[in-house]
């Protein structure tokens, strides 16, 4: 994607936001990143939205205007808004577009996601056994894991603690209030290890992204970012990969770990050339595994990583700086699009009082989709 830049992001905030639809926060977002990228709605040439709950989300042209451009409706479970960046890119590098658009917005019920198995594309019977509810899901994951390396529960309080601080500095979050290590482990199990503050859950909120050709991208911004790789990966091993505490870890590698080496190669760089990091943080227990898995570290060492500070704002390598899924929640459309507005204000030095000490050129972004689903996204200055 190195014929590709961002010029634009907008973020509508993420939280509750009874009687305002989703478009219209889809259309809030979008305006905002045409704004940030000095553009009109009639210079997009083409766009793509991405909903769980809308089912027509090309349909925010009628907030925006009628101006007739292709407008493509995406969906891939929690990597769908990687599935919106990466189209919109591709249709740049293809000549379809000079500039195109990607933009996300859900608005959710509360509770715990419950993996209906016909969205999610699963036999009945995964549901009606209880194996793919939330909770349920990425409490076996991380237990097992747990056991395997040696994590204790008080890593998995740090990573909720560090998020809800990094929330409490970011003025679009949702969850803005602080909690301590002791508060969250000592808060009721949903299911062992992970307590209720150390889960992500379901809510309201859009983002959007505006991307051009690289080499017009100096016309419209004097501070592109650069999508430098946009890689996404599948299953190869059955519905669970290593989600199931029944298979053999060793042997069952997860989507991101072939998603991560696929776009730390078409960038060139390596995980050491990483300064800030977005990674997929549905529980406290997914942000532990991803750092390994996206080779942030080997199995087992993210104990002393998080507890040496390596991971905070101003450690060797931040992740979910503006408090990640844990501090924002997660309308699904919406958020992998937040991580890319994260990193490019990152990228920019304009993430305020969360801001990474530089200097930094390198972000990246990561996306779990269940049932087994990985995306990378790497940005460059």
């Amino acid at each position: 994607m190195s014929g590709v830049s961002i010029i634009g992001v907008g973020m509508h905030p993420f939280g509750r936001f009874p009687g305002k639809q989703a478009m219209d926060m889809g259309a809030e977002a979008i305006r905002l990143a045409l704004k940030d990228a000095g553009v009109g709605w009639e210079q997009v040439q083409r766009a793509y939205a991405g909903s769980l709950v809308v089912s027509n989300p090309d349909a925010v042209v009628g907030k925006l205007g009628l101006t007739g451009i292709p407008v493509f409706g995406v969906f891939n479970g929690c990597a769908t808004a990687h599935i919106a960046v990466s189209l919109a890119a591709e249709a740049i590098e293809h000549g379809k577009a000079d500039i195109a658009l990607a933009v996300g917005f859900d608005k959710h019920p509360r509770g715990a996601f419950s993996g209906e198995p016909a969205v999610l594309g699963l036999p009945e019977w995964y549901g009606e056994t209880g194996m793919f509810l939330t909770t349920h899901f990425f409490g076996m994951k991380i237990n097992r894991y747990m056991a395997m390396h040696g994590i204790t529960p008080g890593t998995l309080a740090k990573v909720a603690a560090k998020n809800f601080r990094n929330g409490a500095l970011n003025e679009l979050a949702w969850r803005r209030e602080p909690m301590s290590e002791e508060a969250i482990l000592a808060a009721p199990y949903l299911n062992y290890p992970l307590t209720k503050f150390m889960y992500c859950a379901p809510d309201e909120g859009a983002a959007a992204v505006v991307l051009c050709r690289r080499d017009l991208a100096s016309r419209y911004s004097d501070s592109p970012v650069h999508l430098a790789a946009a890689e996404l990966r599948t299953r190869r091993s059955g519905a669970f990969e290593v989600s199931s505490p029944s298979l053999p870890a060793a042997s069952v590698p997860s989507p991101t770990v072939y998603a991560s080496a696929a776009a730390y190669e078409k960038a060139g760089i390596g995980p050491e050339d990483v300064h800030v990091a977005q990674l997929q943080d549905t529980d406290a227990g997914s942000e532990v595994i991803h750092l390994a898995e996206n080779g942030f570290c080997a199995d087992g060492d993210q104990e002393k990583l998080i507890a040496d500070g390596h991971t905070e704002i101003g450690g060797r390598l931040p992740v979910n700086t503006d408090g990640g899924l844990m501090a924002n929640g997660e309308p699904i459309g919406a958020s992998g699009l937040r991580q890319i507005h994260e990193i490019v204000l990152q990228l920019r030095g304009r993430a305020g009082a969360r801001q990474v000490p530089g200097p930094h050129s390198v972000g990246y972004t990561h996306l779990y989709g269940s049932p087994g689903t990985g995306a990378v996204t790497i940005l460059t200055t």
